[in-house]
């Protein structure tokens, strides 16, 4: 059962320190953790609250805004009384000094030239030892707390409520910018985190600590006191802030793990080793069970891409400038929606199916956004993408038998034959823009069409002839043949 708190009050009721009021009576119900001396402008950083700060009067400002501002701060700091020296070196005190303390309800007292201040802090210490005893015995159990996470199999919550009632605080995590650190713990409000890491951590109510982690901290530990419960101090929230820290690095190191695993198994699916069952099972085990598709992401920066992902169920690979992300189709409007994007979507597909056919259509697709400027392209959507044969050996064979020529002679003399007649086209054979776009002389650029003729042995004057190529430039995208 919690002990009772030393207050304010109690210290007035003790006939050998002869404590007197001079203001904030109505204070007086303030706990008390500590007492010390103090001749500092602005103690605060160096204070953690519910401490009775002593002084000669050397702290106190001449000023009467100055004296006011003195009095906020160890307020706002969360002191509990301000004791001055009887006779001592207190410059004359303003009105709006005893003002502020009893707007604020801040006790401020008077000890004796008689009585020294190292009484005070005995009366103090002595009063405080049961509390002590208390926060080291609390300390002690949130060490054995991660026997607790081992013997009990306690998940985050859980182990976060456990520790809430061993040390007296309400506890909330957030990441560096508010959203949640660890699954199923309640955030604080954004406005209580620091600005620095090296902030005092000490705020009305409580503490705010910064959960460590290898290159900066992950994030924020809010520890509030708990109504009708007995605080266990400051040493017992850092210990919290370790083990928080230490279940961030688990969770981070399952989900790194995770993320390697559905690598690995995204490439074995595109290259087609699982047989149908054991992929079902392996999209099983990362949440993947109902309909997904295949998109091909580029551009975009990778912390973003990640950060759009992570609440979703999904497998992501690298290879080159390519993301492939297996997900829910309906990741179509957060991958759509990231900056600078330029990503194709395969159509939906059932678990355990080849993803040739899926990767050749996302392909094609994230080529139609590059070129477009689109941020999402769906396989499906374009016109002309619906007349191709799904069969890339249907594909291959229409591209050599039409465009054969033309990319065997822009290989081996680097010249840009297909490209601009793909760019013609694509700008309904407008000759000047198409060559603007290509940064050539429109003389240039009919030389390549003509030479373009010759190779693919197609008259682009002819309607038969043009659509037979514009078919042949697709089915070429769609098999990752063009940039």
């Amino acid at each position: 059962m919690a002990t009772d708190k030393l207050t304010v009050e109690d210290l007035l009721s003790f006939p050998a320190l002869q404590l007197s009021v001079k203001a904030g009576r109505n204070g007086l119900g303030r706990s008390v953790s500590w007492a010390h001396v103090c001749e500092l402008d602005d103690p605060t950083p160096w204070l953690l609250g519910a401490e009775v700060i002593m002084t000669t009067g050397l702290a106190i400002p001449r000023s009467a805004a100055g004296q006011r501002r003195f009095l906020e701060l160890l307020d706002d700091a969360g002191v509990s009384a301000l004791a001055l020296s009887a006779q001592l070196h207190t410059p004359p005190l303003h009105d709006v000094f005893f003002r502020t303390a009893e707007e604020r309800d801040f006790p401020v007292l008077e000890v004796p030239l008689a009585v020294p201040f190292i009484a005070v802090s005995q009366e103090v210490a002595a009063a405080v030892q049961d509390d002590a005893r208390h926060r080291l015995g609390a300390q002690l159990q949130v060490f054995g707390s991660l026997r607790w996470l081992v013997a009990e199999d306690l998940d985050t919550p859980s182990l976060l409520r456990r520790l809430e009632r061993l040390s007296g605080y309400d506890v909330y995590l957030c990441t560096p910018q508010g959203r949640p650190l660890l699954p199923g713990v309640p955030t604080p409000d954004p406005g209580v985190l620091p600005s620095s890491v090296d902030a005092p951590p000490t705020v009305p109510g409580g503490f705010v600590l910064p959960v460590p982690a290898p290159g900066g901290p992950a994030g924020f530990l809010v520890a509030y006191e708990r109504q009708g419960a007995q605080p266990a101090g400051l040493a017992v929230v850092q210990h919290i802030a370790t083990v928080a820290a230490l279940q961030v690095a688990m969770v981070r190191n399952e989900r790194e793990t995770l993320r390697r695993e559905g690598a690995e198994t995204l490439a074995e699916l595109l290259q087609e080793v699982l047989d149908p069952a054991a992929a079902r099972r392996r999209l099983a085990r990362h949440s993947i069970e109902g309909d997904a598709a295949l998109f091909v992401v580029r551009h975009t920066p990778d912390e973003a891409l990640l950060h759009c992902l992570e609440d979703h169920p999904h497998l992501l690979l690298t290879r080159g400038g390519d993301r492939y992300v297996l997900g829910a189709p309906e990741l179509a409007d957060a991958v759509g929606g990231l900056p600078a994007v330029a990503a194709g979507m395969s159509r939906p597909f059932r678990p355990g199916a080849a993803l040739k056919v899926a990767q050749r259509e996302a392909l094609w697709a994230v080529a139609k956004a590059v070129e477009s400027g689109r941020p999402l392209v769906r396989y499906g959507a374009d016109a002309t993408g619906r007349w191709l044969p799904e069969d890339p050996a249907v594909l291959n064979a229409l591209v050599d038998h039409v465009l054969g020529e033309v990319l065997r002679y822009d290989a081996a003399h680097d010249s840009q034959l297909l490209v601009s007649v793909r760019t013609w086209m694509e700008r309904d054979r407008r000759t000047e823009t198409a060559a603007a776009a290509l940064h050539i002389h429109p003389n240039t650029l009919a030389y390549r069409l003509r030479r373009f003729g010759v190779l693919s042995g197609r008259d682009l004057s002819s309607t038969g002839a043009l659509t037979e190529v514009w078919l042949a430039i697709q089915a070429a995208g769609a098999l990752g043949l063009t940039d």
